[in-house]
């Protein structure tokens, strides 16, 4: 899913973020609106992990997501 989707569908995302990422607030969540840049930021802070590593995770989550809309999709 490109991230004017994600971030344009923010709010109905935020779920399936706490779930991947139970680390982040809900104040963070909000702040982060759907960014990736400030995602994978915040995702660093929590996890401590390497910048690289955090980006191809947060694509393999967007990947996911992309996935499971286009599924929804061809069942309705």
């Amino acid at each position: 899913m490109n991230w004017d989707r994600i971030e344009g569908n923010w709010t109905q995302l935020k779920g399936k973020v706490r779930e991947k990422w139970g680390d982040l607030t809900d104040g963070e969540i909000d702040q982060i609106g759907g960014k990736k840049d400030q995602l994978v930021g915040a995702l660093q802070k929590h996890y401590g992990r390497a910048k690289d590593e955090i980006d191809r995770e947060v694509d393999d989550w967007a990947t996911t997501i992309e996935d499971d809309d286009y599924r929804a999709r061809r069942a309705s």
